[in-house]
This record gives structure tokens, sequence and C-alpha cells, in this order.
């Protein structure tokens, strides 16, 4: 069985004798570039977003609407997330099938709309939600990225539709005015920079380059991951952040910047560009395989980064994705959806998106958004527990509060409609360029 490391707010690493405390959402710290080294940002880069709030709630229509329950998903079917579109699809459809073989929604099979987001290069997205909504969805699952999900959060929520991401983890959406109709199954990057900062902290490095793509999932994880090397014992002037363009022709700047910084380890926190920043880090002696430690997160861990790159060029590269120790049988579970996939990142995630807001329709008797939305907390938490559609939906009939706790473990959704703990797969690129699972970190209060 993989081990599993817990983190907890204010408790001891014992491994690497240091702190990392729970963090908000922003780097107040000074970011002016220095020759020296320091924290670099540029000046495009997001600014601090609060967490401070009393996140909006839903509040119930008066008029049940009983009529079959429609799911429609936002997932990349294309563009920069692309690698992640396989699992979290197969996730979907499986709790579809699961929560029929059971009977349904309110007695009705739930019926499923597939829709690609791309990315925010292109339109994809609204267009899908636009088909989405004319279809008479009730919950679309998705957007992966979070800057996608924020181009069309006021359309859907607006609509009096749920949505419930499987893979946002952007800070932005914990006070996101979402008149409480927004959800996700992800952790935040407050609690996933805590377990990347915990790997680059006990492997020893002292002096850390942070490379991160300029949207609202790449500034943020970068400035709590600062911040939490910072706690680590890390002095900032050994800490340099540099925010790229996503879509620039070359990075060779940027990297040229690392290298003259002198860091003992580079993190990336990128979608598919990772690739050439690599492959670009190689060239100058320091990526991966040339003895240099590189971290990087989920918009990057995956297969598909691997096959980007020349061979070997990955070795050693490690990071965090959030990932739940669910076990080969659901894995098994997923391939009899989809037999060729290789990668289970957002997988569970995105079957518990689909039945979380399944069962808050059956706790509120309707299939109505806004009715389904001032339920879905409450089933994630405080009830008598069970793990499945199928033993949840009896207890829901009796009239029993229920806890569910999905494949991916406790859920205990906060009043802004996330997971209130974290769990991290510790992956590594071996010499082959192929990813494998080493452990567990679990984060949170």
């Amino acid at each position: 069985m993989a081990k599993r490391t817990y983190v907890r707010t204010a408790a001891v690493l014992s491994a690497a004798s240091l702190a990392l405390f729970g963090c908000s959402s922003g780097d107040d710290s000074d970011t002016d570039d220095t020759a020296a080294g320091g924290s670099s940002e540029t000046s495009a880069a997001e600014e601090a977003v609060s967490t401070d709030c009393e996140p909006e709630q839903a509040t119930a229509g008066d008029t049940p609407d009983t009529s079959p329950l429609v799911v429609g998903t936002l997932l990349p079917n294309t563009g920069s997330l692309a690698f992640l579109g396989p699992p979290e699809v197969a996730g979907v459809q499986l709790a579809i099938n699961d929560i029929n073989e059971a009977g349904g929604v309110l007695g009705q099979p739930v019926t499923l709309i597939p829709g690609d987001s791309g990315d925010t290069t292109t339109d994809t997205a609204n267009t899908t939600v636009d088909r989405l909504l004319a279809g008479g969805a009730d919950v679309i699952v998705g957007a992966a990225s979070s800057a996608v999900s924020l181009q069309v959060i006021d359309k859907i929520t607006s609509a009096g539709v749920v949505q419930i991401s499987p893979a946002n983890t952007s800070d932005q959406f914990v006070c996101y005015a979402d008149r409480g109709q927004y959800f996700r199954t992800a952790p935040t990057d407050v609690l996933q920079a805590q377990a990347l900062a915990q790997l680059i902290a006990e492997d020893g490095a002292q002096r850390v380059s942070i490379l991160a793509l300029n949207d609202p999932y790449g500034t943020g994880l970068a400035s709590n991951t600062v911040e939490n090397l910072e706690a680590a014992g890390i002095p900032s002037d050994q800490l340099q952040t540099i925010i790229y363009d996503p879509n620039a022709q070359s990075y060779n700047a940027e990297i040229d910047d690392v290298n003259n910084f002198a860091p003992d380890a580079v993190a990336i926190i990128g979608f598919d560009e990772s690739a050439r920043i690599i492959t670009r880090m190689h060239e100058l002696g320091i990526g991966p395989s040339d003895g240099m430690l590189v971290y990087g997160v989920d918009g990057n861990m995956g297969n598909a980064l691997g096959e980007s790159v020349a061979a070997g060029l990955l070795d050693t590269m490690r990071g965090t994705t959030p990932l739940t120790d669910v076990g080969t049988e659901f894995q098994d579970r997923l391939k009899t959806v989809d037999p060729a996939l290789l990668d289970f990142n957002y997988a569970g995630e995105s079957y518990d998106a689909v039945v979380i807001p399944a069962l808050a329709a059956v706790q509120a008797g309707s299939t109505a958004g806004v009715d389904i939305a001032a339920n879905i907390n409450s089933v994630t938490k405080d009830g008598e527990k069970c793990t499945t559609f199928a033993e949840c939906l009896p207890l829901l009939e009796a009239g029993t509060d229920i806890d569910y706790d999905g494949v991916t473990g406790e859920l205990n959704f906060s009043d802004a409609g996330e997971p209130a703990t974290g769990s991290y797969g510790n992956l590594v690129f071996g010499p082959d360029n192929t990813l494998t699972t080493e452990d567990y970190i679990v984060v949170g209060e």
C-alpha cells in the first residue's frame, strides 16, 4: 500500500523539521526584479486575491422541478489541458452509469450532454455552454482550467445552473460572486502549494526558481508556494518568481534568468508549454536529467509531457497533482469506459462531481439548478456516512441526512462549496519519461 503523508496546519514536519502553515491566497511581499535574484514577477501578474469572505449560498426555489436531471460537461477534449480530458470524461461517464444502474434521480435516468472546453485561446467554452444551456442542462461539470471557468462562470450561474469543476484550483473562486451556484471537487491551490513546498523543502533545496504561467491558476499557485517556502525557512532573497506568457514564441529570456539565478531547484507551474521550457532548460544543462531538482504541478504532471520531450529528458522530475489513492478497482472500472486510459488525474474528482449534485437533487426532490445548489454542501458532511450513490439513495429517500464520502475520500465541503482537505499524488518521472505515484500527501486544517 502506498504511504500517505499528512500535513496539518501549524504541524511540524519531522522529515524536514519545518512547519508549513495555511496560507492566504495572495503574496503581499515585494516583487521587484533584482539582478541578484530574489522575487521577480512581471507587471501583468495577477493581483492578490482575498479569501476572507462569507461565500454566497444558493436559495431553493418555491416550485420543485421533477423532470429528468440533465448533466452537461465542459471538459478539455482539445487545448492545452487536453491530456486531462480522457480521465475526466471517463470519470463522468462512469458516474452516470452507476447512478442510472441504481435507479437514476427521482426515479428517472440522468441524461448526459458532452461538451469540449478548449482553452483560453479559443471561444470553445462559451459556444459549448450556450449549447448546454439550450439543451436544458441543470448541472455543468467543468471546466478543468480555472481561467476557462472564469470566462463562463457568470453565464452559467446567472442561468440558475450548477457549475461544478473537478479540477479548478484557483483561489479566485472562494469569494467569487457566484450566487452560490459554483462548486468544485478539487482542493484549492492554497493546499497544493503546501504539498509542493513540502516536496521541495524535504529535498533540501535552499535556492528556488519558480516559473509560472500568467493566469489565475499560475500566479495564485506561485505566490502561495512562495509563502510556504518562506514558512519552511527559505529566505525571500533565495526565491525567484518569473511569470511568463504561455503563448510566447520563446521562453529563452525567462530560462536565461533562471540559469543566471543559479538555483538548486526549479518549479514549473504551467500547461503543455512546459515541454518547451524543459527542453530549453536541458540545452543549458539545468533540466531534470542534468541533475537539477525540477518540480511540476497538476497542469503538466501527466504522461503527455513525457511524450512531448526527448527520451529520458524528464528523469527524476517530481511534482504534485490532486490525486486520491482510489485503488486499482476504480481504475479498472474507468478502463471499462475508456480502455486506452493511461493517466487517472482528476478521474475521481470528476466522478464525485456528478454524484454529489445527483444526491443533492434527490435530497431536494428537485432537479432545478438552484435547488440542487442549495443542497450540495449538506450531502457531503454531518450525516450518516455512505460511499456510493446506490448506498446513499435509499437513505435520502428515507429522509436521512447523509455524509457522502466519495472515491476521493472525505469531502466535507466548506461554505465555499469545496473540499476542506486536499489529497495530492507525489509523482515522479522515470528514465523512460513515464510517471509513477510514489505516495500521497494529504494537507488541510
